[in-house]
């Protein structure tokens, strides 16, 4: 059996407004495979890109567990944590973060080369995912000249650009109106179907909910488990898998201490 693209294992972070601790993420676990789609969708604050950051190699846990396929992340360098970002893992925003002076193709291309890879290689492969994604036409053009769902769709291709086996979207269609989300969730789909990918992302928005079925993030009662929806809802800091992309409903993933 794989590794798993990511695992959280009993995940917490705690900062501190003074001397008042703020527990954002508590003993929070989940798996995310490959070929799985994973969304966490609740309001802002409950500290769903927080635990994105983690996941990412951006923040250190306060406890707990970060594994990228099989690679437990606790106590390496910040050199390797950084070549495991660059390899494993792509990162996809709310705005696009796209390169104003370059055209799209080669803002596909800028990750590959940064990798190491022949300027022409970088072309051909780039050229390969713009084509994938219907946006042969646009590859020249600067983003300026893009709409937003091009935009956003060029975006997600140049996570992908060095193969990652772990995907990260944090708000992915917040700045885009509901037409437009619908095209980009159905790319995510394709991603997930097509590929050997995982794929998490968190919102605020449930029209995510057209594409996957999804649990709200919020706390839950601290009581034996009781059936909610699709999924079950445990005690603190559980994940359970829920629906037909396996999507995951946090247990209790908190913005505030209460």
């Amino acid at each position: 059996m794989s590794e798993a693209a990511l695992r959280l294992e009993g995940v917490s972070r705690r900062y501190w407004q003074g001397t008042e601790p703020l527990d954002v993420l508590r003993g929070v676990s989940l798996r995310v495979e490959r070929g799985e789609l994973v969304a966490l969708v609740g309001p802002s604050g409950a500290g769903k890109s927080t635990l994105l950051h983690i996941a990412g190699l951006l923040e250190y846990p306060d406890d707990g567990e970060v594994d990228i396929e099989g690679t437990s992340c606790g106590a390496l360098s910040d050199d390797v944590r950084t070549k495991l970002r660059r390899d494993r893992i792509g990162f996809v925003y709310q705005f696009h973060h796209l390169l104003p002076e370059f055209s799209a193709i080669e803002n596909v291309m800028v990750p590959r080369m940064i990798n190491g890879v022949s300027r022409r290689e970088a072309q051909r492969d780039a050229a390969e995912l713009i084509s994938a994604v219907g946006l042969t036409d646009r590859g020249t053009q600067r983003p300026a000249r893009l709409s937003g769902g091009e935009q956003q769709r060029v975006a997600i291709i140049r996570a992908l650009a060095n193969r990652p086996s772990l995907l990260l979207a944090d708000e992915p269609t917040g700045n885009l109106d509901h037409g437009t989300a619908d095209d980009v969730f159905a790319m995510f789909e394709k991603l997930v179907r097509d590929g050997d990918l995982g794929v998490l992302l968190v919102g605020v928005d449930h029209h995510v909910g057209q594409h996957v079925r999804v649990l709200p993030v919020g706390p839950v009662p601290r009581q034996p488990r009781q059936r909610a929806g699709l999924g079950v809802a445990g005690p603190v800091g559980e994940l359970e898998h829920v629906g037909e992309h396996h999507v995951h409903a946090v247990g209790e993933l908190v913005g505030r201490v209460v």
